[in-house]
């Protein structure tokens, strides 16, 4: 699969109701869906926009509007750009990546299940604890973990055996946009060879979540358990995908903290396969991407799911 095009990016220093009305026609969603997709009320939305330069939003909200442009692609980029003008909040991605030294963010869609992915360009990064330098060529990873809708279609496809929480193996409309659980190695590594991708090694997954400085986060540094489904939530089940939006990571992909934990591909001993991100059942402190966890191959639980991986040029 060749990939040719990189996003420029555009950034926000201070989000007041005219970015927000930008981002919002530049996204082409309706104010009720753009209120949905960053989890607050269509009044909420309306208000800001009606009062313009004159208000700017909590900065709960200015993180959940920088993580909302961020994930975008290029033409709404360039189509911000143009509706906000020569707006003094708007910077250059040049000059945004400057003053921040975050990744160029860039995604493509997977030809062989359609989930959009995101490319981890090659380079050093600061892994475990210690932060220990270790270099890893370009690859791609899912920007959402596989959902049950995703998982659906791969059953339909193969007759692989249905999650056990599906009634009649069949996927509840409610959960559509949760990622899959009750899902062993297994079966990850089934979907994956499906798909024509494999589950990352567990050095990749940190990499996409702590990017190359090695966050302690993927927002960074600061110990925020709002920003995920952990145990601290209280919500005390699986949630959508892209509910937490100020919690991706420097590449722009979510849930690499909290919501379920993930299989990786590394053998940590014979049987037994390593876990990252922590879960709406751990406490916030097992959800470090450093942090080590494993488990037998066979296990399956409502807390434990997976995403893929792709190198280009190397076979699944």
């Amino acid at each position: 699969m060749a990939v040719g095009w990189r996003a420029a990016l555009a950034t926000v220093e201070v989000w007041t109701g005219i970015e927000v009305k930008a981002l919002r026609k530049a996204k082409r969603m309706s104010i009720e869906a753009f209120a949905a997709h960053l989890g607050i009320s269509d009044r909420m939305v309306s208000k800001w926009e009606s009062r313009g330069a004159d208000i700017t939003p909590r900065p709960v909200n200015q993180a959940a509007l920088d993580t909302s442009l961020a994930a975008s692609g290029p033409e709404v980029h360039e189509r911000f750009v143009r509706l906000t003008g020569t707006s003094d909040a708007v910077l250059s991605d040049q000059r945004a990546e400057t003053e921040h030294a975050l990744p160029r963010q860039h995604q493509i869609t997977h030809p062989g299940d359609g989930k959009r992915m995101a490319l981890v360009e090659a380079g050093v990064f600061l892994a475990g604890p210690e932060k220990r330098p270790i270099w890893l060529p370009d690859f791609y990873i899912d920007v959402f973990p596989v959902t049950n809708s995703d998982f659906s279609r791969f059953v339909a496809a193969t007759g692989h055996p249905a999650p056990r929480h599906w009634p009649k193996g069949k996927c509840p409309d409610s959960l559509f946009d949760h990622p899959v659980v009750f899902v062993t190695w297994h079966d990850a590594t089934a979907y994956a060879l499906w798909a024509g991708k494999v589950l990352p090694t567990s050095q990749q997954w940190e990499k996409a979540a702590r990017g190359p400085r090695g966050d302690a986060h993927p927002w960074g540094d600061q110990p925020t358990p709002a920003k995920c489904n952990s145990r601290e939530s209280g919500i005390g089940r699986t949630t959508p995908v892209s509910r937490f939006h100020s919690g991706v990571s420097a590449y722009g992909v979510y849930d690499l903290c909290g919501n379920t934990w993930e299989w990786c591909s590394d053998e940590s001993e014979p049987g037994r396969r390593e876990l990252k991100a922590g879960a709406f059942t751990s406490p916030f402190a097992r959800a470090t991407p450093s942090a080590f966890n494993d488990a037998d191959a066979t296990m399956f639980d409502d807390d434990t799911g997976f995403r893929c991986c792709f190198v280009e040029g190397q076979p699944a």
